[in-house]
């Protein structure tokens, strides 16, 4: 591997790809040696080498975000735009905290004159009214609804119960997306109330949540957009069976559509 990035280094690409093979040799399943051959192959404007290798790396470990991030900037560079968009995607599916995946991202976006989503529901702070209010509903039970839910996991025991291996309190995801959840389901009534759906729908953060709530993709905005200590540490279970949805979310909510070829 030293040899062959050595002899990269220096443009010596033919020699680059003999020391990979060597390693591939020895150890089959090498992602670094997988991906640098498709790199080199790149370098070497042999393209369809390239994109077989960098397939061949993503298929190794598709939860290593290099491979697809690569192959979409070739892509990008020959016109590719909407394979190009796609791969971005599954990089961030890959490694959805690494920051170089959404330069890469915003790269795109810039090459194309758009910008990528920054998909966020700005929930308001507690209403300052008596939490039992009860007068007539408005967007604000729906607020009251999500800190009702949010003080049962912190205060009310929920944590320890869902989670009874774990010492200490922490954001979850399973906590941000029933609290979402729940103030969803109180939008959604309002929406089907004549009087409330105006109110509803003119309010952007709760038409979003409700858009996000009906597409059945709340799980995947609250690992992406709210991931913090606490909500990372669920990402890897919830992608080893839900890898769809994150894609699904990525595609409909963050990455604009890819140009139309002329």
């Amino acid at each position: 591997m030293n040899a062959g990035e050595a002899a990269f280094a220096r443009r010596d690409f033919d020699e680059a790809l003999k020391n990979y093979a060597t390693a591939l040799q020895l150890e089959p399943t090498n992602y670094s040696a997988i991906l640098f051959t498709a790199n080199t192959y790149d370098k070497k404007n042999d393209f369809t080498k390239a994109a077989e290798w960098y397939e061949r790396a993503a298929f190794i470990d598709p939860n290593i975000e290099t491979a697809y991030r690569y192959y979409a900037d070739m892509l990008a560079r020959l016109g590719n735009m909407a394979r190009a968009r796609s791969l971005l995607i599954q990089a961030a599916v890959a490694e959805p905290y690494n920051k170089i995946v959404w330069r890469e991202i915003r790269a795109w976006a810039l090459i194309n004159k758009t910008a990528f989503n920054l998909v966020y529901v700005g929930i308001p702070l507690p209403p300052k009214d008596d939490p039992t209010h009860s007068g007539p509903a408005d967007v604000s039970t729906a607020w009251r609804t999500y800190y009702s839910v949010k003080s049962d996991w912190k205060k009310g025991g929920r944590f320890s119960t869902q989670f009874p291996r774990e010492a200490e309190y922490r954001h979850s995801l399973a906590e941000e997306s029933e609290a979402l959840t729940a103030a969803a389901k109180v939008l959604e009534e309002l929406h089907g109330d004549t009087k409330t759906a105006k109110l509803a729908a003119g309010n952007p953060t709760a038409d979003l949540l409700l858009k996000l709530y009906e597409s059945g993709l709340m799980d995947p905005y609250v690992l992406f957009s709210l991931g913090d200590e606490g909500i990372a540490k669920d990402y890897l279970v919830y992608r080893a069976s839900n890898r769809d949805k994150l894609e699904t979310y990525m595609d409909k909510f963050v990455m604009p559509p890819a140009p139309a070829k002329p």
